[in-house]
């Protein structure tokens, strides 16, 4: 096959992409609106809550992240248990803040060093682990924020019939600048039509760090969190290993808000090559599948080979892009960028997953983590926080 023959292959493969992507994007714009269509119903609790919050260094609006957590409308004891692994860690400041903002609450911070497996976060949680007051747990990244009807909606959804946890899809919001933003737009126009796509038609059952919650008999029959220490994707292993039990992770029609926090290009950059390698490693057949989200960019890759029909496919994969990112800020509430970063942020999400095609270690906060199979990862030495 010559040289112009295959450029021809590749265009057409290129448009057919693209135009199924821009498909795609039409029906995930219409299951994103019938989704949250039909919300929780609203309704107070007054059953027990432990919210688990490991922390790492310090993060914009971190105090209000957590605060978020204590103003819920609800009418039985929280305690929001947080863990450092060191005591200089700047995060400390956060929560003696919030001790002061919240003088009533019940506020528990641990310190513990020990070390637990590669992953971080998980040797967080297994120090936290012992010192859980109430029977229903709700674990959450640190860079999360929620609604007052946040643990209402949760408990309601962990009542249902052979629910063993319940996970939440989010949106984005940039808290650091430009780059955060951009991270932010990935969020609320890529990721969060994908999930409830994937939720609505049964493709995909996810269990997300935005949140996990179960009760304190389903986290023992997993084997605690210790079980996941040397595991990158604690929360989808998380996920599985409810679902071995015969249990659903369930995803009612909810939102909470994910912070971003990249201050530059170079943080932006890292942090979704990490996700992205994870995905890859986790779920590659549904990661290289991910390609048709991303018609936009293989329209423009196909103008090199067929430029007339490359820039219609432009055109019409562009007008579905802003489309999806209109009903994902409508179902969020509010506007996560400027809609002109998004052929940007289309063209990075290419790029992210293009790199991570043969990422084999990522960058955790600090520490190298080495991908290894099944999974499991081993880590270097962790750079020292800020």
């Amino acid at each position: 096959m010559g040289f112009v023959a295959i450029i021809n292959v590749m265009g057409w493969v290129l448009l057919g992409l693209s135009v199924l992507g821009t498909l795609y994007m039409i029906a995930a714009a219409f299951t994103m609106r019938r989704f949250f269509a039909h919300p929780v119903p609203p309704g107070r609790r007054s059953e027990g809550v432990t919210l688990l919050k490991p922390l790492h260094g310090a993060e914009p609006r971190l105090v209000d992240n957590l605060a978020s957590f204590l103003e819920q409308d609800h009418d039985g004891p929280i305690q929001l248990l947080c863990g450092v692994q060191r005591a200089d860690d700047p995060a400390i400041a956060a929560v003696a803040a919030l001790k002061v903002r919240f003088p009533q609450a019940r506020i528990d911070l641990v310190v513990d060093p020990t070390p637990h497996g590669a992953n971080g976060k998980v040797a967080n949680l297994i120090n936290l682990e012992p010192h859980i007051a109430h029977d229903v747990i709700v674990l959450s990244d640190s860079d999360m924020a929620a609604r007052p009807d946040y643990l209402a909606g949760l408990l309601s959804a962990l009542d249902r019939p052979g629910v063993g946890a319940v996970t939440l899809a989010y949106y984005g919001r940039g808290d650091g600048g430009f780059w955060s933003r951009v991270g932010a737009a990935g969020l609320s126009w890529q990721f969060l039509p994908g999930a409830v796509f994937g939720v609505a038609h049964r493709l995909a059952r996810p269990c997300m760090g935005s949140t996990i919650a179960m009760r304190r008999p389903m986290l023992a029959a997993i084997g605690g969190f210790r079980a996941f220490a040397d595991v990158l994707a604690d929360d989808y292993a998380i996920g599985e290993a409810i679902a071995a039990r015969g249990a659903l992770v369930t995803v009612p029609p909810m939102l909470v808000t994910h912070a971003s926090a990249e201050r530059n290009f170079g943080e932006l950059w890292r942090h979704e090559l990490r996700w992205g390698a994870t995905v890859r490693d986790v779920v590659p057949g549904a990661y290289m599948l991910g390609v048709i989200g991303m018609p936009l960019p293989l329209a423009l890759c196909d103008i090199v080979c067929q430029p007339r029909w490359g820039l219609a496919a432009a055109a019409f994969a562009l007008v579905s892009r802003l489309g999806v990112a209109y009903v994902a800020d409508r179902r969020a509430g509010t506007r996560t960028a400027s809609l002109w970063l998004l052929p940007i942020r289309d063209c990075l999400t290419f790029a992210v997953f293009v790199a991570s095609l043969g990422v084999r270690s990522v960058d955790w906060r600090g520490a190298t983590l080495k991908m290894e199979k099944h999974g499991r990862i081993a880590a270097e030495p962790e750079i020292p926080l800020p």
